[in-house]
């Protein structure tokens, strides 16, 4: 059975109106638009930094300092960047310092200002309905540049930092086995009590010891020998001891870094978070997420604002740094963004008193190393930040970029044991995946 899921009939009977019809037909691809030759880049590795909520793009990297009090309140004073003629938010002082690092998309669009339905686009890059759940990239990413590849280490190659983004299921009809595994805990606390693997007070001789008695009263196991349900539940458990026991499980011990690099990356959750994900991806492990919540802005927009970019200006940017210092840049695609932007508008009137709310028409995201150029601008939006006016991107364009990048097919079938025949990604929009972007 082939799903089409990116068809007109499944947008409108999602109950998108507001999406105009020239830009219904800017997120379909043209009839006689044929996409050029598959070319893999070389990237081995994701982070997303997931903005939980939606986060504003006129307080981030798009800026409308003309728009006037209604649109940009008191920011007004964009900081321009070491890139000629691009400025972005003026509490982002670090990243503009390192904006030759990333690239900035400012005319993302899609259309839904529901934050499930929005998610599920712009982590799968397609239209949900058809009673099929498809699995985000995270999810194909692990079976394609994981499983697929004989992926030999005891962590999970999805790793969601540090709660469940909990809006879709995120492996879809791949199965449970595509689920990222979500840490929990705070790394920016000592221990960082990674869920299942590092428990408060628990040495490792205590748990060898308590290994030991498992194994002495587990007599179904010793009768069963070596039946093959046994035999898959041994394995698990031993795989599940490797990581704990193991020399893996230290690459959760931020407490091994120099206090100065954890301190450069902000001692707070996002920051340690951001240096978590830097050892991940160094050890190999193919996605991260760094599920960052309280970007859902209705209320008090500015003031939530002035207390959280300060924290996450300092450790994305640190993260930018690392990665290049490290060598781990060039293979390592960093993704920031949401599943939408918030409302150029502001409302000011209670309950509100200065909030933002859904906006999905026009929003901005980043992409930065694992190939994508730096230091450029991708697409514009009006004069308040309303409306894609040039380039429109589309998810499926922004996915299927990534998926290139990193060797896996866009356009190829999605390999599953359910015999479902569907693509890796559905068909670029007519704008085309990112390509300029790629080097």
């Amino acid at each position: 059975m082939k799903h089409n899921l990116t068809s007109r009939r499944d947008f409108l009977s999602a109950g998108l109106t507001a999406v105009s019809a020239a830009s219904l037909g800017q997120l379909t691809q043209g009839a006689n638009t044929a996409p050029p030759p598959f070319k893999p880049g070389k990237a081995k590795s994701v982070i997303q930094v997931w903005m939980w909520g939606g986060p504003s793009h006129l307080e981030t990297f798009d800026p409308k300092p003309a728009a006037g009090r209604d649109y940009c309140g008191s920011w007004d004073t964009p900081l321009t960047t070491n890139v000629p003629n691009v400025e972005i938010g003026q509490s982002l002082p670090m990243l503009a310092e390192c904006a030759d690092m990333y690239s900035i998309i400012r005319s993302m669009t899609h259309g839904s200002n529901h934050h499930e339905t929005a998610a599920y686009m712009m982590q799968t890059g397609r239209m949900p309905g058809g009673g099929l759940v498809c699995p985000c990239i995270g999810a194909v990413i692990a079976k394609d540049k994981a499983y697929a590849a004989g992926y030999d280490s005891p962590i999970p190659p999805y790793v969601v930092l540090t709660t469940s983004q909990g809006r879709f299921s995120e492996s879809g009809f791949l199965g449970s086995q595509y689920k990222p595994f979500v840490t929990g805990g705070d790394p920016s606390r000592t221990p960082f009590l990674v869920s299942g693997y590092v428990v408060q007070g628990i040495t490792d001789q205590r748990r060898q010891q308590r290994r030991q008695f498992l194994d002495s009263i587990n007599t179904f196991g010793q009768a069963a020998g070596d039946a093959p349900l046994v035999e898959e539940i041994t394995a698990a458990r031993d795989s599940a001891y490797k990581l704990m026991t193991g020399d893996a499980v230290k690459v959760f011990d931020l407490a091994t870094e120099p206090e100065t690099i954890r301190e450069e990356y902000g001692m707070n959750w996002f920051g340690q978070s951001c240096l978590m994900a830097r050892r991940l991806v160094a050890i190999g492990v193919p996605y991260i997420t760094i599920n960052y919540r309280g970007w859902d802005t209705h209320s008090r927009h500015f003031e939530n604002l002035t207390r959280r970019q300060p924290e996450w200006d300092r450790g994305l940017s640190m993260l930018l740094k690392d990665l290049g210092d490290t060598g781990l840049l060039d293979s390592t695609i960093v993704w920031w963004g949401g599943e939408f932007g918030r409302t150029p508008k502001v409302d000011w009137m209670a309950p509100w008193f200065g909030g933002r709310g859904h906006h999905s028409r026009c929003f901005s995201v980043f992409l930065a190393g694992g190939g994508f150029q730096g230091g450029k601008v991708v697409g514009q939006s009006d004069e308040q930040g309303v409306n894609v006016v040039s380039r429109p991107v589309a998810p499926q364009d922004l996915l299927g970029s990534i998926y290139q990048q990193l060797g896996i097919d866009p356009d190829a079938k999605m390999s599953n044991d359910k015999g479902i025949d569907i693509t890796n990604m559905p068909p670029a929009s007519e704008s085309g995946r990112l390509y300029e972007l790629m080097g």
